[in-house]
């Protein structure tokens, strides 16, 4: 019940800034000692049930900002299979992605307000950030929204909630592009997934993820929905760094 607890956590934290929480499910995982063969899938798995209610909640709530954006979309699809289907030794690169989370939570708590002026971006500049942002996220093993939405805030390119939304039906997408593109790669792990304590953990973080993202959609003010995106941040940067916040 412990590991039930802390993913219901994790999952309602993150769904109340558009994420879905893959990062902080690898690392409950990886604290409960399971095999790192099955922490990817699982975390996905959990990743992709987040995602589609946040989506139902940030998106029926009006906050995806104009239609370009979709252009995030186009290459990050098939740049998350890719990813999804690597397994690179990338110590050294987790380690300056988990640096860079670290300063964009400082730095959102140093600026709780969103920016009076957004800035205009061209299309071919989305198409290349969503698929830079796409292989990342399969790479990881994420969504990818702890990469996208500081992207998105610190350009000036969205509000915090049209981030948000933005974010997490990019996490959606690319949580079932890296999902499938690690079942292709590893087959025999989809037989594992859906067994014993999945089945209880699924409508937990699915509940605490629909609670998480409604507040976040309507009802928490800006100033703390990006507190928390500083503290998702944080716990991102801290796994990626293999600090252990959570011993």
């Amino acid at each position: 019940m412990a590991v039930a607890f802390a993913l219901a956590i994790i999952a309602f934290l993150y769904a109340s800034v558009g994420h879905a929480g893959a990062t902080g499910y690898i690392a409950i995982f990886a604290l409960a000692n399971y095999s790192a063969t099955l922490i990817k899938p699982l975390a996905l798995i959990l990743n992709i049930a987040v995602a589609s209610v946040g989506c139902w909640n940030f998106l029926r709530a009006g906050h995806f900002p104009e239609p370009r954006f979709a252009a995030l979309y186009g290459l990050s699809i098939p740049a998350a299979f890719i990813g999804g289907s690597l397994n690179l030794p990338g110590l050294w690169f987790e380690k300056i992605v988990g640096v860079i989370l670290l300063l964009s939570g400082l730095c959102l708590v140093e600026k709780p307000k969103d920016p009076i002026n957004l800035q205009h971006v061209q299309l071919p500049l989305l198409f290349l950030a969503g698929g830079l942002l796409g292989l990342l996220a399969g790479f990881t093993g994420t969504g990818g929204g702890i990469f996208l939405t500081p992207l998105l805030l610190f350009t000036r390119w969205c509000n915090t909630r049209g981030a948000a939304a933005v974010s997490v039906l990019f996490v959606l997408l690319n949580s079932l592009a890296g999902f499938a593109g690690l079942l292709l790669s590893k087959p025999t792990a989809a037989a594992e997934l859906l067994r014993g304590p999945m089945l209880l953990w699924l409508p937990i973080v699915f509940i605490s993820g629909a609670l998480g993202s409604r507040l976040g959609s309507s009802y928490l003010p800006v100033k703390w929905i990006r507190y928390t995106l500083a503290l998702v941040l944080a716990i991102a940067g801290c796994k990626l760094l293999g600090i252990h916040w959570y011993s």
